[in-house]
């Protein structure tokens, strides 16, 4: 198509509307990225796009993880958590790390409580000897109330405390520093190289980062001095000196105001590195010189350029430190640098961890050790994550909305929407670029998702409206946005109910509302809706706390069940337990409520069900079909009679542990063939009073008397039972039983068995 033809056939008006449509495009993004907000959709959408597309890239080769995890007491024969550990096993630690000259050791951990003499001593000692251990120190923040001269209120501030390790280990280290971490939910994207609310305090990444420098110190203090560093003078003779917490920090601030005082020093001992060849400085030096030149002059915060899911910088585990063959499972630590901490690459609730864009699908974030270990990367290849300026950022989302919004509304939309994809795809394509290879972060998130629908919407709405003759051309360009699978999916797909119909193993549960009938005649229609809901929703978030599997609500009635391949315990368990709060919870609800014709009236039974959807006529219903279901119902009716509150089958409460059960017997429900044996849920047997204990074990001994057929025998102990514990359902209607038993004799079919004639 001639482009150029196109364009120069425009008249001036639809020129001025494209232009109008694309400065609303670029001035939409510019607003966006100048909010708060704008910063958060970047960070969330376009920073993860990047990083994930990206992929995971190798990192230095000189920085290594010693990661504690769940495993590490057990196979140090330790306490799980390392607060607990004698801080010997660290001393042990370190002597190791020491045999393989490792360059500098950061500790992430809170040493801040002194634990006995010997240990830390020891521990000190170690540290002492090694002169190269950083301890983590934490910072304790809080809010204080700035006071103007004249005693007013001049709002708050905030303060930072370093709360540093055991005084004998603050004192034995080489250096203190914390690690602050801005946290946005439960993601991380900064580290922080000088804490500024902290006075200006160095953090971990930074000094380990100084510590292991301090072996080309000579030749640092030669480039300094060679470039024209102020003070120069002033600098400890040698790196022995720059030992001890306050000596550390004071060092590195000193050369910290240095750099930020003469924006020029920089390059100026980038100049002299470059003049200086390889006999005068070795390429490590150099690259450490040079890492330590964009740390003293870089800002106080960096972005964090991740290099992948957790594990992705070496990470060892610690109790390979102080296996017998430590050499050979930690390899080669000779002038690395060396995190310790908590990090375990299987454990999603380990502690201290932060989402990531390499969070995997087992949810194991990154730890806080590894993300130190990063930024000191990060720092020692000068390849942390550069945001674009405030104005190359500007010019990209500018660019971007102007000439998206042109050519959307110039171009016909079957030429514009696939120009549009193809034009984001190569400006993507140049974004993932410059991350990859420069690690730049410039604006994906607002362009791709924000500007070029707005765009498209815009300018082809505009040509809708400006050209009505060319309809079908705007229907065309409209499907674009709604691919035909959507409408096929909605207007020729077929639900197939077989598919998920099954019949399985469970426990059912039943249960309704007494006194519905009259509850209903006494509120209207939407009283009662509400009523109902309420009720329901009290039920449902029971049973939703007990994992239930399927309900169904039928007017004043719910059906629940829990499932199993087969007969299952623990699944019975589920639904009792279920059962047992079900009937507080509706207790509860009668004594808020005020209605004292609610009472729990519940019944469970076990077995083979149907599960599925039932229904005709284009309309289905994913219900509960079959025996154990209508068991379930006829028990739950059955605590009318009996003056029950819980009602199960004998075969759901085999498990009974910590339960209060009371076996009322055979019972023939109605419209059953076969008797049930079943049994009252009375509760908790630890929460049962004693009238409940005794109760019900006298109860046994009547019960086993009527099934004996010692009619008069049982009826006494029945009656005696009435007397002593009051009006009582079931010994009613057993007593009535024996009675009748004794003086005309029983029926035909098995005496022992209660017929219930009603439901």
């Amino acid at each position: 198509m001639n482009i150029r033809g196109l364009l120069t056939g425009y008249r001036p008006q639809s020129l001025a509307r494209s232009l109008a449509i694309g400065f609303v495009v670029a001035a939409v993004g510019l607003a966006l990225i100048s909010i708060p907000l704008g910063t958060t959709f970047e960070r969330t959408f376009g920073l993860d796009w990047l990083f994930k597309m990206r992929g995971a890239v190798a990192p230095p080769p000189q920085v290594a993880v010693l990661g504690i995890n769940g495993r590490t007491g057990r196979a140090l024969d330790l306490p799980r958590l390392p607060r607990d550990w004698p801080r010997t096993v660290h001393a042990r630690f370190l002597v190791r790390l020491i045999q393989q000259n490792a360059a500098a050791i950061v500790f992430d951990f809170d040493f801040s409580r002194a634990k006995s003499n010997d240990e830390d001593a020891a521990f000190a000692n170690m540290i002492t000897q090694a002169k190269r251990v950083v301890l983590f120190e934490w910072l304790a923040g809080r809010r204080e109330r700035l006071v103007s001269a004249d005693g007013k209120d001049a709002g708050w501030t905030w303060v930072e405390e370093k709360q540093p390790p055991a005084p004998m280990l603050a004192q034995a280290a080489r250096a203190l520093g914390p690690f602050p971490l801005p946290k946005l939910d439960q993601a991380v994207f900064e580290f922080w190289t000088f804490k500024s609310s902290a006075g200006d305090a160095p953090t971990t990444a930074a000094i380990a980062l100084q510590l292991n420098a301090l072996r080309a110190y000579d030749q640092w203090r030669s480039v300094l001095k060679a470039a024209g560093a102020p003070g120069i003078q002033d600098l400890p003779a040698s790196a022995d000196e720059i030992s001890g917490a306050e000596t550390v920090r004071q060092f590195m601030l000193k050369l910290r105001h240095a750099f930020q005082d003469d924006p020029g020093l920089l390059q100026r001992v980038e100049d002299v590195l470059a003049g200086m060849d390889s006999k005068q400085l070795d390429p490590s030096a150099r690259e450490l010189l040079s890492a330590l030149a964009a740390l003293y002059s870089g800002p106080d915060h960096q972005f964090i350029n991740f290099y992948g899911p957790a594990g992705t910088i070496r990470t060892i585990p610690y109790e390979a430190a102080l296996a017998d063959d430590a050499a050979k499972q930690l390899g080669d630590l000779a002038g690395h640098v060396v995190f310790a901490g908590y990090s375990d690459l299987y454990d999603p609730d380990q502690p201290d961890r932060f989402f990531t864009s390499f969070t995997n699908s087992d949810g194991i974030d990154l730890s806080g050790v590894e993300i130190m270990a990063t930024a000191y990367a990060n720092l020692l290849t000068q390849r942390p994550l550069r945001a674009a300026d405030v104005l190359t950022t500007a010019i990209f989302v500018f660019c971007f909305g102007l000439a998206a919004g042109i050519a959307s509304y110039l171009l016909p939309a079957t030429v514009a929407v696939p120009c549009a994809f193809i034009v984001t795809a190569l400006y993507g394509a140049l974004i993932q670029w410059r991350f990859n290879v420069a690690d730049v972060w410039l604006p994906l998130a607002t362009p791709v998702l924000l500007q070029l629908p707005l765009a498209l919407l815009l300018g082809l709405m505009g040509q809708y409206l400006l050209e009505r003759r060319k309809k079908r051309q705007m229907a065309r360009a409209i499907s674009y946005y709604l691919p035909e699978n959507i409408v096929k999916d909605l207007t020729e797909k077929r639900i197939d109910p077989d598919s998920v119909n099954k019949v399985v193993f469970g426990t059912c549960l039943a249960t309704d509302m007494s006194g519905f009938t009259t509850l209903s005649e006494s509120m209207s229609p939407k009283e009662l809706a509400a009523f109902m809901n309420e009720y329901f929703d009290a039920l449902a978030q029971v049973l939703k706390r007990h994992a239930v599997d399927v309900t169904e609500f039928h007017a004043d009635t719910i059906m629940c069940a829990w499932t199993a391949p087969g007969k299952s315990p623990a699944v019975a368990r589920k639904a009792v337990d279920a059962a047992i709060e079900v009937s507080m919870t509706i207790q509860q609800f009668a004594l808020e409520h005020g209605s004292m014709l609610l009472k729990p009236r519940i019944g469970l039974q076990d077995g083979d069900f149907y599960l599925g959807h039932t229904g005709g006529g284009g309309r289905l219903l994913y219900s509960i079909l079959g025996d154990p279901a209508n068991t379930a119902a006829r028990l739950e009716s059955l605590n009318k009679h009996m003056g029950t509150r819980i009602l199960a089958a004998a075969s759901v409460v085999e498990n009974g542990d910590g339960l209060l059960l009371r076996p009322l017997g055979l019972i023939r429900l109605a419209g059953k063939a076969d008797p049930v044996s079943v049994v009252e849920i009375v509760g908790s047997r630890s929460s049962a009073t004693a009238d409940q204990l005794a109760m019900c074990e006298e109860f046994t001994g009547a019960l086993a008397a009527f099934q004996r057929q010692e009619w008069t025998t049982a009826a006494g102990r029945f009656e005696a039972l009435i007397g002593r514990f009051g009006n009582d359902g079931p010994s009613n209607l057993y007593l009535a039983r024996a009675q009748s038993y004794a003086t005309e004799g029983p029926t035909d079919g098995d005496p022992s068995v209660i017929q219930m004639d009603r439901k």
